[in-house]
């Protein structure tokens, strides 16, 4: 087990697993956010929101110290914490939100908002999601697998390591930050190798993967889950094989994030001559929040330890408005204060300088006791026009289930919400190369919804008068974020599309001679 060995030679070992495994969460995140205080009570905004106050508040009892925390650090967006600190950092300041200079910053995929995010990426920050990385490469030694995977390459499908750079800062893609920055023990595993990996053109470097591929012997492949199946298409399509196993014979694993893997499933699994064990993670832009620690689970752990501070925001009309962003008012809850079975916004506090920050996924906990979660979708990633309440979780479900039932794959999809009859309608767009009947796919979406979500049934009967769907090539969806700049990486198409992505989307497809 060559990774592994390596890990444990180099003195890596596995205290901070254990101490989550056998701590409580409440005790592992009071310390989290304590570590995070002192490193940046003497930055600029600790001395505005008194870190040092908060830090004595630690002595008191129970809830004190998160009483003082939130009572002194409001709620940040990305607009809110970029306009009031945030622009300070890409004017190379320091000491502002985090101690020191930052010099790396991550481009996020800019499914919520109309331009991409600079989201700051420290030393700290890429040391944090280095060690959460460690933390599940050694969880595979929980998995029933041969030891000869480990000494396999690993496929990391992810952006160019050729950052910019404009004389202050460098900017990228997160998975070619961290890719740069890989330890010398891992490279010789690591594919597909420095030369490749600089390459900005996403499409050169598919194609360089793929003459490289027979070469290689890859045992683990990562990515999004979109840009991986279009790879291995043109792999298997370049060798006139019938399944990238022909290619790749010891390929176990794939780790996946990002997005839900459930409607690519099926036709993922077409390329495969036997199954991949899959392995969820929850690696954003802002930091590596979780990952999948056990076998024969659909959820992930959340890491407690290592600088990342989590509070939780009730996802209701009471904390979000009809756009999905956060009240000022809105009610925060630490991690033993949750339920099981209900969605929550994450707010995070981390070693790269965000604090009290809406990272804009939703989340549902699975397990409170040993901090098990699923993703349920994004703040702004739902659809309620009326108060039908659709998410990202009941989408994936129904589409899922709608690909089985008429035995096609569904590559993309995406729905818009519009004014009908005074009223409203939904639009679906689904991405599939497979002979379907649209109107007859659309009408078992919606009644497959109408079993999954209560209030959409409801609103269906009432207010939301319609629902439109209509098939397009899957290639209508790649095309379309590569005018946007948002092809490849960790970038994915946006399950729900509102305001100037709704326009753009509808004008891309107009003049491809499109009637809408």
């Amino acid at each position: 087990m060559a990774i592994i060995s390596t890990l444990l030679k180099k003195g890596i070992r596995l205290r901070e697993s254990l101490e989550q495994e056998y701590s409580q969460p409440i005790e592992l995140q009071k310390q989290a956010l304590k570590k995070l205080l002192i490193a940046s009570n003497r930055t600029a905004i600790g001395e505005k929101y008194d870190f040092p106050g908060i830090l004595k508040s630690f002595k008191g009892g129970n809830d004190q110290f998160y009483e003082k925390f939130k009572n002194s650090v409001p709620i940040y967006d990305y607009d809110k914490i970029y306009e009031e600190w945030w622009h300070r950092l890409l004017n190379g300041e320091r000491d502002i939100t985090w101690p020191g200079k930052v010099k790396h910053f991550a481009l996020s995929s800019g499914t919520s908002g109309a331009t991409s995010k600079y989201i700051p990426i420290t030393k700290d920050m890429v040391k944090a999601i280095r060690r959460t990385g460690v933390r599940q490469i050694l969880s595979l030694s929980k998995y029933d697998l041969p030891k000869s995977l480990f000494t396999k390459g690993i496929l990391m499908l992810g952006g160019s390591t050729d950052l910019e750079f404009n004389g202050t800062y460098f900017s990228g893609d997160l998975s070619g930050i961290t890719a740069g920055k890989l330890p010398i023990w891992f490279q010789r595993f690591y594919k597909p190798g420095k030369k490749i990996s600089r390459n900005k053109n996403w499409g050169d470097k598919l194609d360089q993967i793929v003459e490289k591929a027979p070469k290689w012997d890859i045992g683990i492949i990562v990515g999004v889950p979109a840009w991986l199946q279009i790879l291995l298409e043109k792999i298997i399509e370049r060798y006139q094989v019938a399944h990238i196993h022909e290619i790749w014979p010891n390929l176990q694993i794939f780790v996946h994030g990002g997005v839900s893997f459930e409607p690519y499933k099926k036709g993922f699994e077409k390329l495969l001559g036997k199954p991949l064990t899959y392995i969820e993670t929850y690696l954003a832009s802002e930091g590596f929040l979780a990952f999948q620690a056990l076998p024969g689970r659909k959820s992930m752990r959340l890491v407690l330890n290592n600088g990342i501070f989590h509070e939780f925001v009730p996802f209701n009309d009471q904390n979000f408005d009809e756009n999905g962003s956060i009240r000022q008012d809105a009610v925060t809850l630490k991690i033993d204060q949750v339920e099981e079975g209900k969605d929550y916004a994450i707010l995070i506090s981390t070693c790269a300088g965000a604090w009290r920050y809406l990272i804009g996924d939703t989340i549902r906990f699975v397990s409170k006791e040993e901090s098990e979660i699923i993703i349920t979708g994004r703040t702004k990633h739902f659809l309620s026009l009326c108060g039908e309440h659709l998410s990202v979780d009941n989408m994936n479900k129904a589409i899922e289930l709608a690909s089985n039932e008429f035995d096609i794959t569904i590559k993309e999809f995406t729905v818009l919400g519009e004014p009908y009859k005074n009223l409203f309608a939904h639009h679906w767009y689904i991405g599939t190369n497979d002979s379907v009947d649209a109107q007859q796919l659309g009408e078992r979406i919606d009644a497959l919804l109408k079993e999954l979500n209560d209030d959409y049934a409801v609103e269906r009967r009432h207010a939301l008068k319609k629902v439109f769907c209509e098939v397009r090539p899957s290639s209508d969806f790649y095309d379309w974020m590569r005018s946007q700049g948002k092809e490849g990486g960790q970038n994915k198409f946006p399950r729900v599309l509102k305001g100037e992505k709704a326009e753009s989307w509808k004008e891309f497809l107009n003049k491809k001679g499109d009637n809408l």
